[in-house]
């Protein structure tokens, strides 16, 4: 016969093995299965670098404009007295030679183009001809002529409306003064176009590594080179060393 205390021993014993019974990995695997997520990957494709990302504040992008504008008529202005220059560098005689001229009249207070105070026509294919539409203007056009220091432009007053200017023909050394008279403007050019640069970073105030001050600095760099090709071009015409 079984003591109680045995019994009790027994049944004790059942009860935890029954209590600790060890759970199959294979239920425990289930229970906790998961899956790999089947979405597709984000495309790069619409991501624009840092580089290439435009001026998004409308103060900095108004401030762009401004600059651009004030570098672009600087470059334009360059251009066009590049062109008269060759112009005269290559012996064409044409009223475009004098398109630099500024008449300064006491009456109206401002600069005025020549076309606006005579005509220009050329005569015998070396000489050009002004003649102002009042008498009383040709002096401040003979000296607007000579104000505008021109490669040989001498004028010579016929009369009291007609003024005569006669071009000879390009030599070397003419050739070489006209690229060295645009080699000056060149550098001018330069500095008005850095000196937009640096008022519109000093009116900004743009933090350091921002897009601005890179967008600002390609906007710079940009129309400086297109000086030094204006210029390059220049020399190719005249044939200066």
């Amino acid at each position: 016969m079984f003591s109680a205390r045995a019994l009790c021993r027994t049944t004790l014993s059942i009860a935890s093995r029954a209590a600790f019974r060890p759970i199959p990995i294979s239920a425990t695997l289930s229970a906790h299965r998961t899956y790999a997520s089947k979405a597709k990957p984000k495309s790069t494709a619409n991501l624009v670098p840092g580089s290439l990302q435009p001026i998004t504040d409308e103060a900095a992008r108004e401030e762009y404009s401004k600059a651009e504008s004030t570098m672009q008529t600087a470059v334009e202005w360059y251009r066009k007295d590049c062109a008269s220059a060759e112009t005269r560098a290559s012996g064409r005689v044409t009223p475009n030679l004098l398109a630099p001229v500024r008449v300064r009249l006491p009456d109206s207070g401002k600069e005025m183009r020549l076309e606006e105070v005579a005509t220009v026509g050329v005569r015998d294919g070396s000489t050009l001809l002004i003649t102002v539409f009042e008498d009383e203007t040709i002096k401040y056009v003979e000296q607007a002529l000579y104000d505008s220091k021109i490669p040989n432009v001498v004028p010579q007053r016929q009369d009291n409306r007609t003024i005569k200017i006669p071009i000879p023909k390009p030599t070397v050394e003419a050739r070489t003064a006209l690229y060295t008279a645009a080699q000056r403007k060149a550098e001018e050019i330069r500095v008005q176009i850095r000196k937009a640069h640096q008022a519109s970073l000093k009116r900004g105030k743009y933090a350091k590594r921002s897009i601005e001050l890179e967008e600002f600095q390609k906007l710079t760099d940009r129309y400086v080179a297109e000086v030094d090709k204006v210029l390059a071009d220049l020399k190719k015409t005249t044939g200066a060393r």
